[in-house]
C-alpha cells in the first residue's frame, strides 16, 4: 500500500482528535511529523508523539498538512500553508482564514467531494468548514437532493470546547466554584457558562448576526453551490463539554413525505437516524462524543405548512466537525 507523509499541525483539542482520527481510520502514514509553537513531547492514547518547533523547512517531504486551528495556533496557517505548499503539500486547514477565498475549495465530504480537484488547479489548500455548518450540510444535502431546499432556520446549542480547551476548563471551574457557593467571574468566555446558555459564538457583525452565525449562511452557500437557500442562524453556546447540537427547520420547494426523508437520511453516507419518540431516542451529544458520524432525529412535518419540517442534529464538533472532516478530506485525495 502507498503511503503519505504527514504533517499535523498545533497540538489542541483538534490537533489531538486528527492524531487519534488518523490512526482510527487506519489512515496509510509513511512519516508523520507533529509541528507547534514549541518543541516537546506529547502523549495521546498511550502513544508518544514528538513535537518539532514549525517552520517552513519543516514541511519538506510532506505531501498532506493538516492544521488543526487550535487557539494556540493562531496565525500559523496564513504564516506556513504556503511554504507547505511551496515545498510540494497539500494543505488542509481547519482555520477560518481560507474558507471564504475564491480559490479554495470549502469542503465536507458527503456533500461536495468532487471540490477536491479544484485544490490544484487554485493554491494548493482546502478548507475545513466550521463545526456547526459541517454538521447542517451533512443532514441537509440528501433532503435538498429531495425536494430543494427553500429556507433554514437553525437554532444552534454549542458545547464549550468549540470555543477551545481553556472554555472546557472554565465550564468545570465555574461549576465547581458555583456548587461550593463560590461566584466565578468569565474568561475564556463572554458570558458565564456553568449553569447558563447564552447566544452569543464569535464577534457581532453585520445585522446585529455573529460571526459563527455569518460562517453557516456563507459556508453553506459555498459549500452546496448555491445562494437561494435563505438561511438565518442563531449561535447559543450551551453547559455541555463536547458535541454540538442543532434544532432546523427547513421549508422546501415541494410538500415533503417525512416517510421518505427518514428513509433518505438513514441510506445517506455519514450519518445515523435516532428516531424513535416512543422510546425516547433522539440524538443527544453525550452519545455522540467520540462518534464521527452525524445523527438525526425529531424528525417531523410541520402540521400548518406541507412544505416544512423540523428535525434535530448531533455531532462531536471535535471529530466530524473538525478532525474527521479533515481527514476525510486527506481520503478524498488520496483516492484521486
Amino acid at each position: 500500500m502507498k503511503t503519505y507523509n504527514i504533517a499535523v499541525v498545533g497540538v489542541g483539542a483538534v490537533g489531538i482528535e486528527m492524531l487519534k482520527v488518523l490512526k482510527s481510520r487506519n489512515f496509510p502514514v509513511g512519516a508523520l511529523k507533529v509541528l507547534a509553537r514549541s518543541e516537546r513531547d506529547i502523549t495521546v492514547d498511550g502513544q508518544t508523539y514528538h513535537v518539532k518547533q514549525i517552520s517552513p523547512e519543516a514541511f519538506e517531504g510532506v505531501d498532506i498538512a493538516l492544521f488543526a486551528g487550535t487557539e494556540g495556533e493562531k496565525g500559523a496557517a496564513v504564516t506556513f500553508a504556503p511554504e507547505a505548499v511551496k515545498r510540494g503539500a497539500v494543505v488542509i486547514d481547519n482555520g477560518a482564514d481560507f474558507r471564504m477565498e475564491e480559490d479554495v475549495p470549502l469542503v465536507v465530504p458527503e456533500v461536495n467531494p468532487k471540490d477536491v480537484k479544484k485544490a490544484k488547479k487554485g493554491r494548493g489548500i482546502i478548507a475545513n468548514p466550521n463545526c456547526s455548518t459541517i454538521q447542517m450540510v451533512v443532514a441537509l444535502a440528501p433532503i435538498h437532493k429531495l425536494y430543494k431546499i427553500r429556507r433554514v432556520i437553525v437554532s444552534t446549542y454549542q458545547a464549550a470546547s468549540g470555543a477551545g480547551s481553556k472554555a472546557v476548563a472554565e465550564l468545570f471551574e465555574q461549576t465547581k466554584a458555583i456548587l461550593s457557593g463560590v461566584e466565578s467571574k468569565p474568561e475564556a468566555m463572554p458570558q458565564r457558562i456553568a449553569f447558563n446558555i447564552f447566544p452569543h459564538i464569535g464577534g457581532f457583525a453585520e445585522c446585529d448576526y455573529t460571526s459563527e452565525e455569518w460562517k453557516m449562511i456563507k459556508e453553506t452557500h459555498k459549500i452546496m453551490h448555491t445562494d437561494r437557500i435563505l438561511v438565518s442562524a442563531t449561535t447559543v453556546r450551551v453547559p455541555v463539554r463536547t458535541g454540538h447540537s442543532e434544532s432546523i427547520y427547513i421549508e422546501t420547494k415541494k410538500p415533503v413525505d417525512i416517510e421518505e426523508v427518514k428513509k433518505t437520511l438513514a441510506s445517506s453516507p455519514g450519518i445515523v437516524v435516532l428516531d424513535d419518540t416512543k422510546s425516547c431516542v433522539y440524538p443527544l451529544p453525550v452519545n455522540a462524543e467520540g462518534k464521527d458520524e452525524v445523527f438525526v432525529g425529531r424528525l417531523r412535518k410541520d402540521p400548518y405548512n406541507e412544505k416544512g419540517m423540523w428535525m434535530w442534529v448531533v455531532a462531536d464538533n471535535l471529530r466530524k466537525g473538525a478532525a474527521t472532516n479533515a481527514v476525510q478530506i486527506a481520503e478524498l485525495l488520496i483516492k484521486r
